[in-house]
């Protein structure tokens, strides 16, 4: 078979947490009169790390610097708050991870967020198990869109890029995706993440490649 490994996105992708981050990091901003509009955050900020985010706010709105670190502290709170509250299992997302696992597919997590949030959603999403390792924005000096966590993801998987599929939900991710060389298996939802969505991607890509080689 032609893909070896599966890695996923996070957030929009393995949890519907991209309004947690959002009204976390609006809150924490609401201290000190500042806001992400709805339009702002689908268009611009969706996917990109919260420091990220508060460099841009600087630029944009003014935000003053020295208020970072208190913001991104608070918006952190904010946000494991909801995961205890809202983080649950979801039964097509361990079914299609159990299957690719017991498969022989290796699975990992490749998501802008930090290491902690990451360990709390996988494992508040009963998850954790089937992974052979997650990688945060903290495992990276550049975040999505570059492709720099994916092709530090293969490289730690022992692959080549065309031998691992991406999915992602928006657009930071896949451009980041797409520039690693890997394939991609774009989502709208989580919802859109399941086995039988996965593996018909992988068998699309096997059946272009066995194409391309008897040609």
């Amino acid at each position: 078979m032609t893909i070896k490994a599966v890695i996923f996105d996070m957030d929009g992708v393995l949890i519907e947490a991209k309004d947690w981050h959002y009204e976390a990091l609006n809150k924490a901003l609401g201290l000190f009169g500042y806001e992400i509009s709805r339009y702002e955050h689908l268009t611009s900020y969706d996917g990109l790390p919260t420091k990220t985010k508060l460099k841009r706010l600087t630029m944009e709105k003014g935000l003053p610097e020295y208020l970072h670190s208190f913001i991104n502290e608070m918006k952190q709170q904010y946000t494991m708050n909801m995961i205890h509250t809202y983080c649950r299992p979801r039964f097509n997302h361990e079914y299609a991870l159990s299957r690719l696992k017991a498969e022989g597919y290796k699975l990992a997590v490749g998501s802008n967020s930090i290491r902690n949030t990451i360990d709390v959603m996988m494992e508040k999403a009963n998850l954790q198990q089937y992974l052979d390792f997650t990688l945060s924005n903290q495992d990276v000096s550049q975040p999505k869109p570059n492709p720099e966590i994916y092709l530090k993801a293969i490289q730690r998987l022992g692959l080549k890029p065309e031998e691992c599929l991406i999915v992602e939900d928006n657009e930071n991710g896949i451009r980041a995706a797409l520039a690693s060389g890997a394939h991609l298996l774009a989502v709208k939802s989580v919802d859109e993440v399941n086995y039988e969505n996965i593996t018909n991607r992988i068998k699309d890509i096997d059946g272009t490649n066995s194409m391309e080689k008897a040609a």
